[in-house]
């Protein structure tokens, strides 16, 4: 049995404040930038300075740097799930609804970086390759939006034009406790989703004329089966330390965190490729679902809840 059921939310009020110049203090600035477009250009700088080493402190937990719900544009309209509009064969609503999910997956990102101390005793016992490579995830979702939003423009159009919801932050909520929590369903389940659908949605985009978009979206895809890989990896790092066996942890994290089953078909090619093997998720393409009056006790975020824009990359 997986634990992490003790831990409580972040509270770091006894902490001293985080070193200045650190990289929680950059992902906390990053969170708190509300301008899409400014959160993309603030991402690619900390990561080139991440890299360069011109940022090399992590930092240590604070009163002044708790994770909470991002900024985000209040220039982008936000409904409920069951209320965005089905994409359909609107090509500016399906590369919508993909940049939106890039602009989450880069708060997504630098969450994760931001709340592993708060919610991991063993932080600093990590390598340096836990943070490089959620930089780096930070940093491919960054270019992405910026690829994404750059095509909204040449198609006359442009980000928050459309409405979208928060299915992503939910998915984040709903693990804000637990750091094998957050690796599994946000970045095992959800990102792994996005290399299913991910292939069908370029065809889509050709069969619709638009081979730009396609062409935008095959790059996305390659790196996004590197994201998976950075969840396994973890999820892996963090099991053995625990002295946890992967394959039964995931499998119960999910049907804790993840209301309804798997949905194949499954892209296992590029599963496999990013160490997301058959043993992780077929024994939850039958998960047991429980029966309830209420539509959602749990809160629990399930692909069925999702509207087409998860579905086409899929949530993060």
């Amino acid at each position: 049995d997986y634990t992490c059921e003790a831990m409580s939310q972040p509270n770091a009020l006894d902490q001293p404040e985080g070193p200045e110049g650190s990289l929680l203090e950059a992902a906390y600035a990053i969170l708190q930038t509300a301008d899409v477009h400014e959160k993309a250009r603030k991402t690619l700088q900390v990561a080139q300075d991440w890299r360069n080493g011109r940022l090399t402190i992590v930092g240590e937990p604070s009163k002044d740097l708790l994770p909470t719900h991002p900024a985000r544009p209040d220039s982008v309209r936000i409904v409920d799930p069951g209320n965005v509009p089905k994409r359909g064969a609107d090509k500016i609503a399906l590369v919508h609804s993909l940049a939106h999910i890039e602009s989450w997956a880069i708060d997504l990102s630098w969450d994760i970086i931001l709340r592993t101390p708060y919610i991991y005793p063993e932080y600093a016992s990590l390598p340096a390759d836990f943070w490089m490579d959620w930089v780096i995830v930070a940093e491919d979702e960054a270019r992405h939006f910026t690829l994404l939003d750059g095509r909204l423009k040449e198609m006359g159009s442009y980000y928050g034009a459309l409405t979208a919801h928060e299915g992503l932050w939910e998915s984040a909520a709903e693990t804000a406790h637990c750091l094998k929590a957050r690796l599994a369903i946000v970045h095992m389940v959800h990102e792994a989703r996005g290399l299913d659908v991910t292939p069908k949605t370029m065809q889509k985009m050709k069969s619709l004329g638009d081979k730009e978009s396609a062409a935008l979206l095959n790059i996305i895809y390659k790196e996004e089966i590197t994201h998976v890989t950075a969840g396994c990896k973890w999820f892996s790092h963090v099991c053995e330390k625990e002295q946890l066996d992967k394959f039964p942890a995931f499998h119960d994290i999910v049907r804790k965190h993840f209301r309804g089953n798997l949905k194949p078909p499954f892209n296992t090619e590029a599963r496999d490729m990013a160490g997301m093997v058959p043993d992780y998720y077929l024994p939850l393409v039958q998960a047991p679902k429980k029966k309830t009056t209420d539509a959602n006790p749990s809160g629990k975020i399930a692909s069925a809840d999702l509207s087409t824009a998860e579905e086409e990359k899929v949530v993060h």
